[in-house]
């Protein structure tokens, strides 16, 4: 199983294109050409040039919009590092599929598509409202991982099965595509105690100190927080995974040890899901933090899914910025936000169609009827 399992993987990372050179060339020289001072519209430039590197074209407009939300618990919630019970993973899935949570409520708004994915929700889902089930795509692995402080988080093969149903449900199926537009996704996560396996996921493939990546999560008190700080330690010293930091990066064994050992369903799968939305051809939003270690670890295994990423939103817990540090990229939006399940990915969506307006409706220095040679000195 774990075998066939890994060809698989493989055979997707090895289809991973790289961005599209001469596209990215000819999509700066026509930003350049707006009328409009140098990098005087900044990050939607950027974008604009990225957007090109996927898709060969210099303009370009976007299709499907959809949020991919992946839910698990965590078995490290034993060790008392969250200050909600797990049944609120359940509930939450639930209640995204009704458009009332933080993230589904923007999505809602804007008209985004969300899909929630059950890879290790432990404890039973309640019932929608009206008596039904919610339309939560089942792809339960197992109920909850492994207390990572004593144990493993889940076997090799529970990861790498993960990793595969994150790439599949992200490429979807040929009809859906729009090929005259791109097709962003959004990685986001539902998942009670899921900052505690990021920050350990994120010390061990760094090296950094992890008291240094570990926040609050969705809030504990002084002494909860102490305590997660060691829960991390020990984990990371359990599984010998303490102060490595090696390069990792086409390291498949490695990166896929660390993810079984101290990592989560959750993570496994988004980063899987980066993986797929990059073999797709589709763009992938980045979230908050555990959606930027998902999409750390994606680039470890096939350094080429980086042409495909975009970040939202700066997240207020503390590992973020090396997450971001590490993919050489940066955020969007700063709305001191630290909500998680996708809800910057909503908001990142309007700025990346922002990107594309401009491009397409913007006149060029020549179409507006001005002499653009005052900006040869400063271009």
């Amino acid at each position: 199983m774990t075998g066939n399992t890994e060809k698989i993987i493989k055979k997707y990372i090895a289809g991973v294109g790289r961005a599209d050179e001469k596209a990215m060339i000819a999509s700066k020289e026509y930003d350049d050409a707006l009328i409009k001072p140098p990098r005087s519209l900044g990050k939607l430039e950027d974008i604009a040039i990225k957007l090109a590197g996927i898709t060969g074209r210099v303009k370009n407009r976007i299709g499907s919009k959809k949020i991919l939300v992946f839910c698990a618990d965590n078995g490290v919630t034993k060790e008392g590092v969250a200050s909600a019970p797990i049944s609120v993973t359940a509930s939450q899935a639930v209640n995204m599929t009704s458009g009332i949570t933080g993230m589904s409520a923007l999505a809602k708004h804007f008209g985004v598509e969300v899909a929630v994915v059950d890879v290790g929700v432990a404890t039973k889902f309640p019932l929608t409202v009206d008596g039904k089930k919610a339309p939560i795509i089942d792809k339960k692995i197992r109920k909850g991982t492994g207390n990572i402080a004593c144990e493993p988080a889940m076997s090799r093969d529970e990861c790498l099965c993960a990793i595969l149903t994150g790439i599949e449900i992200a490429i979807g199926r040929e009809d859906e595509e729009e090929y005259e537009d791109i097709n962003l996704v959004g990685i986001g996560e539902m998942g009670i105690g899921n900052t505690t396996t990021s920050a350990a996921v994120l010390s061990a493939i760094t090296g950094v100190d992890s008291d240094s990546l570990t926040g609050r999560g969705a809030g504990i008190s002084d002494e909860a927080y102490d305590n997660k700080k060691k829960v991390i330690k020990r984990a990371l010293f359990t599984h010998k995974l303490e102060g490595q930091g090696c390069e990792y990066a086409g390291d498949f064994e490695a990166i896929t040890d660390v993810l079984s050992k101290v990592g989560g369903l959750d993570i496994a799968a988004m980063c899987g899901a980066f993986i797929g939305a990059a073999y797709a051809g589709k763009g992938a939003v980045i979230d908050g933090y555990i959606s930027a270690v998902a999409a750390l670890l994606a680039v470890k295994l096939c350094p080429a899914v980086a042409d495909y990423l975009f970040p939202s939103h700066v997240s207020t817990e503390p590992g973020y910025m090396l997450a971001m540090k590490e993919l050489g990229l940066s955020s969007y939006l700063d709305l001191n936000m630290g909500l998680g399940e996708g809800s910057g990915c909503v908001l990142a969506f309007e700025v990346i169609e922002g990107a594309c307006a401009m491009m397409n409706n913007m006149a060029t220095f020549e179409g507006g009827g001005i002499d653009d040679s005052y900006l040869e000195g400063i271009r």
